[in-house]
């Protein structure tokens, strides 16, 4: 393989026509210059030039490697700035997020991304654990989760919260704990978790979700507000998902006596260097939520 800074002095050569104006463009000695070429020269077993005094001509191997070498040397010079680049506006984000704040985010990434083409937005609705996952195995750029991690890898931080609200068909005015009961129970994903901490604030009744006939379960998030709709239950979902429901007028959110919020979690990877790129979709993200 040639030795590219063999090759960059010998293309500066050919364009400069002179030794000395070499030396002082690339910041060398011009008896430097000559053992650049010189080395060439016997790497490759030709001759690259005919030497006349201070002057000189190309051979003909010499015209060929000048004429193939110089676009090399080109994107050689070119590669370090293209690495060194970090565009803010251009290149691939991965988000993984709960499926409700991801309601919320996925179209605004949308419209950001509408804006700055030359960016592509990733965006996958998860669970906690497999946000973890995924944030270890580097297979994504920001998570957002619903607890902070406990994993080693993984930094977390609040970065927002989200309120959580009882939903229950239109047609239900005041949600007490008799009503509840004879409703019955729409189940989720992360319904548990959710329910445990809204009723749990509020109905001293309240032990486990056992107590409430299921009658229901969807792990769509754009889905689990569908039977409520229908009137064959109640359930709790954070804000973002009550609010993206698209038939709003057949379900019912309640903002009860004490209000409970859920908080969010930006976690990256702990050795992670962050691009100029995903701190942009960060700080739009605060700003959102």
């Amino acid at each position: 393989m040639i030795n590219p800074v063999w090759l960059r002095s010998f293309c500066t050569l050919a364009e400069e026509g002179h030794f000395t104006r070499t030396a002082d463009r690339l910041h060398m000695t011009q008896s430097g210059v000559s053992q650049h070429i010189r080395k060439l020269e016997e790497h490759l077993g030709v001759a690259l030039l005919v030497r006349k005094g201070k002057h000189f001509t190309l051979t003909d191997a010499g015209d060929r490697l000048y004429c193939e070498g110089q676009g090399i040397v080109q994107k050689l010079s070119n590669l370090g700035q293209i690495v060194g680049e970090d565009p803010p506006h251009r290149g691939v984000v991965r988000v993984m997020c709960p499926g409700s704040v991801g309601l919320k985010l996925y179209p605004k990434l949308l419209s950001l991304q509408k804006l700055h083409r030359g960016l592509a937005i990733s965006c996958r609705f998860a669970p906690n654990l497999d946000v973890e996952k995924a944030i270890v195995e580097n297979d994504v750029d920001i998570g957002l989760m619903t607890s902070p991690s406990q994993v080693e890898e993984i930094d977390s931080r609040p970065i927002a919260s989200e309120k959580l609200l009882l939903v229950t068909p239109a047609e239900v005015v005041s949600p007490d704990w008799e009503k509840l009961l004879a409703l019955g129970y729409i189940g989720h994903p992360d319904g548990i978790h959710h329910a445990s901490l809204l009723l749990g604030a509020n109905f001293p009744q309240f032990r486990n979700l056992n107590v409430f006939q299921q009658k229901g379960f969807s792990n769509q998030i754009s889905l689990i507000l569908e039977p409520v709709g229908m009137g064959l239950g109640f359930t709790v979902l954070p804000s973002y998902a009550v609010n993206a429901f698209r038939r709003p007028k057949l379900i019912k959110a309640h903002s009860l006596e004490k209000p409970v919020s859920e908080t969010l979690f930006l976690a990256l990877r702990r050795t992670q260097v962050v691009s100029a790129r995903v701190r942009f979709i960060i700080g739009e993200m605060e700003k959102w939520l």
